[in-house]
């Protein structure tokens, strides 16, 4: 299709990360390892929290929505794992298109579940007589519930309002995913209302979801500095560690993204980065929730239990 002097693309090309064929097949399998060992851990942290009735607790039932981390990594692994063993690069519009948008849903639905995972935290040691009739169930599936609804309008927006523009040129992309940014460079359309939406868009939701986390976190550590006893304090604060390094990990990736001077900028870095947040830290988080987890530790040594006799 063309538009004045300009032929729009229709499909693009993902280079990944290397043209070598041999490396293509290391890193497919490599890939295909880590795949599959975030696909067992979230599975199985899933599965722990379902059958453990020790686990049926506000804090675990948002910890088992967080399970959209496979889904998440999932939205881009299929397609790395079949560049690096295809010949053909070729990634529709509509293919692109449906990569953003799912991505987009995952991942704005894991800001607002991270805030709600930091506003249970704070009820529970800064109101802990209060904090069954606080978290109620009604109120954690609402709290859930509004975390995918705000997930999903939130992918319509990012994704309709980057999908609005008009591409052009060389439809060469130097990643192993379809982004905002490579799209942008293409477009043969002004991009200021896009960049004043999504700037919106992103800008509301990343603030707002912080906030609440550092003001829940600031709470936090206020009650914890009150409690007499330092084996009082480490209690309290081990109850919130593993998902204040979940925060840590997830903002602070996308903040070495995406809030670096032009001058650093470097594609290989870049690509690193990107790997980091779509593959890395998703297999990190069910570690990260298990490892020094006395209540998920109980609940697998009691499942293996259960599973061995009838072995």
């Amino acid at each position: 299709m063309e538009v004045g002097n300009h032929t729009i693309l229709t499909e693009f090309i993902l280079v990944g990360f290397s043209a070598d064929t041999r490396l293509q097949l290391i890193l497919s399998g490599i890939f295909l390892m880590l795949y599959l060992i975030t696909f067992s851990g979230n599975m199985t942290l899933v599965i722990l929290i379902q059958n453990d009735s020790h686990l049926h607790t506000p804090k675990y039932f948002f910890i088992g929505n967080l399970f959209l981390d496979f889904w998440y990594t999932s939205v881009y692994t299929p397609k790395i794992l079949a560049n690096c063993v295809s010949e053909d690069k070729h990634f529709s519009l509509a293919g692109c298109g449906a990569q953003m948008f799912f991505s987009c849903v995952v991942a704005y639905t894991e800001r607002y579940l991270l805030a709600a995972v930091a506003y249970d935290r704070h009820v529970a040691i800064c109101n802990p007589f209060l904090y069954s009739g606080t978290m109620s169930s009604s109120l954690c599936t609402g709290l859930v519930a509004g975390s995918y609804i705000g997930g999903f309008l939130n992918a319509i927006a990012h994704t309709a309002n980057t999908f609005h523009l008009s591409f052009c040129g060389k439809n060469i992309i130097d990643h192993f995913f379809c982004g905002a940014p490579p799209l942008v460079k293409m477009s043969c359309t002004d991009t200021k209302v896009y960049e004043k939406v999504l700037l919106g868009v992103v800008g509301f939701t990343v603030l707002s979801n912080i906030l609440a986390i550092l003001i829940s976190y600031f709470n936090i550590f206020l009650a914890i500095l009150r409690i007499c006893s330092a084996s009082g304090r480490r209690k309290a604060f081990s109850t919130c560690a593993s998902h204040l390094i979940s925060v840590v990990l997830f903002y602070g990736s996308l903040l070495f993204m995406y809030a670096r001077p032009s001058s650093t900028y470097s594609l290989e870095r870049d690509k690193v980065a990107a790997l980091f947040y779509t593959v890395v830290n998703l297999l990190l988080n069910p570690l990260i929730y298990s490892v020094r987890n006395k209540d998920v530790k109980e609940a697998f040594r009691k499942a293996i239990h259960t599973i061995q006799p009838q072995g």
